[in-house]
């Protein structure tokens, strides 16, 4: 289960697209960020997704994401050209194909290796699931499928793209949010060709007017309240922050737990737990594992940070990446087992520590973060500064190795931290 959010142009502080989103998968599924360049493929070639093989195309683009570590896809990214796109489950009333096909994170990831703005990687996935389908395990090795809506940004709009197997239908948003259900109404402003008489033909859809994407589709048999809570609670973030949207606001919607509770509090109910928090706490379905949250430039030249996260943002530090450096080896590292090298692992500790104690550990460490962010925000101003000057003079790589060598830095020191902060916990328990 996922929250994605967008706020567009006008409704943030510096008149730039801020796009976030927390993934929450399974609690231990490791999930490193993952960094590829720009390239370009032979005539003919192929490449190999999750479940399936497709068809190369002739140029893709420099992208980075979250992607779980048995997957060949994102759950969510940003490419180049800043354009950002995540995915999450929705519940529709057909059946998952049980033809292997392109899972949401491999849409994702494809996407932005494909598309120049939130449009053309709407197209992208828009083509690809009316072709391979979405079938095929998504939640773990083995497990079961699902059906994905979108969240697609660049620095002039966003779209909400929501699925059913081969079919879907989109809109442009300015301040919204996506949880795991349908959102789309009548108010959709493009679709697959089919997407209506499908609908009418299942008998889901009998009214005279245009179909309802949510009414006609969504399964009745899923209960609304799973993410029905979540849904209005990140609504209501987005419209308390309207036109003020920064980074920090952003970080403040995925570290959210609740109207009541500045931090997580086990409630003893799981299903509660999962229902009403954007930061995700629920064994064993929904635990936050990475969260992103990007600034869109319409300037993409420039250096230009994303802000990751790993394990639940409420515990962890958003640290700024760069599609246009190097990031770190640590951040890329991590397969299904503990990894002392992988700086998944190294925040998945310190997550699990302040669980057991949440009410008490999560203020300390909190409060243990700031001088480094202090620190990081103050030599982050230094290197772009400096990257700027050198893109100015023509010479993009120098720019790149300025940003890479500050990534270099804030990484060891993030994950130096962390470690000081887990013995401590542990020493005080």
């Amino acid at each position: 289960m996922c929250d994605t959010l967008v706020a567009v142009g006008g409704e943030t502080a510096a008149g730039v697209t801020l796009f976030g989103k927390n993934s929450d998968r399974k609690r231990g599924e490791c999930q490193p960020l993952l960094q590829f360049a720009e390239a370009s493929h032979p005539e003919k070639s192929r490449v190999r997704c999750t479940h399936i093989e497709i068809p190369q195309v002739a140029e893709t683009y420099r992208v980075l994401g979250h992607s779980p570590w048995w997957v060949w896809g994102f759950e969510h990214g940003v490419n180049e050209h800043a354009v950002a796109v995540g995915n999450l489950t929705v519940f529709s009333n057909e059946p998952v194909e049980e033809t292997p096909g392109l899972i949401g994170m491999d849409l994702v990831r494809l996407a932005l290796e494909r598309g120049r703005s939130a449009r053309e990687a709407l197209e992208v996935i828009a083509t690809l699931i009316e072709s391979y389908g979405q079938g095929g395990p998504a939640n773990a090795p083995g497990a079961g499928g699902y059906h994905n809506g979108f969240l697609l940004a660049d620095a002039e709009e966003a779209w909400i793209l929501e699925t059913s197997n081969r079919r879907w239908a989109a809109r442009r948003a300015r301040l919204g949010s996506c949880s795991n259900q349908y959102s789309l109404g009548d108010d959709w402003e493009i679709a697959s060709r089919d997407f209506e008489s499908f609908a009418r033909g299942r008998g889901w859809w009998r009214n005279h007017g245009r179909v309802n994407v949510a009414a006609a589709y969504r399964n009745k048999q899923v209960p609304a309240s799973i993410s029905e809570q979540r849904y209005q609670r990140s609504q209501q973030l987005l419209e308390l922050g309207r036109g003020r949207h920064d980074v920090a606001s952003f970080a403040r919607m995925l570290r959210d737990h609740g109207v009541d509770h500045s931090v997580w509090s086990p409630s003893g109910d799981a299903a509660k737990d999962f229902h009403s928090t954007l930061c995700a706490h629920s064994e064993p379905s929904s635990w936050t594992t990475a969260s992103l949250i990007a600034p869109l430039p319409a300037e993409a030249a420039q250096p230009w940070p994303v802000w990751v996260s790993f394990g639940t943002p409420c515990t962890g530090i958003f640290l700024p990446v760069y599609v246009a450096g190097a990031i770190p080896a640590a951040l890329a590292r991590g397969g299904e087992h503990d990894d002392s090298d992988s700086a998944w692992w190294t925040f998945e500790h310190l997550d699990s520590a302040a669980a057991l104690d949440s009410a008490r550990a999560t203020p300390l460490v909190r409060a243990g973060w700031a001088e480094l962010e202090q620190w990081i925000e103050v030599e982050r101003g230094r290197a772009e500064a400096a990257a700027r000057a050198e893109v100015a003079a023509a010479r993009p790589q120098r720019a790149a190795e300025i940003v890479t060598e500050f990534m270099d830095r804030s990484v060891v020191a993030a994950i130096g931290r962390s470690r000081e902060l887990l013995a401590q916990l542990q020493s005080a328990a």
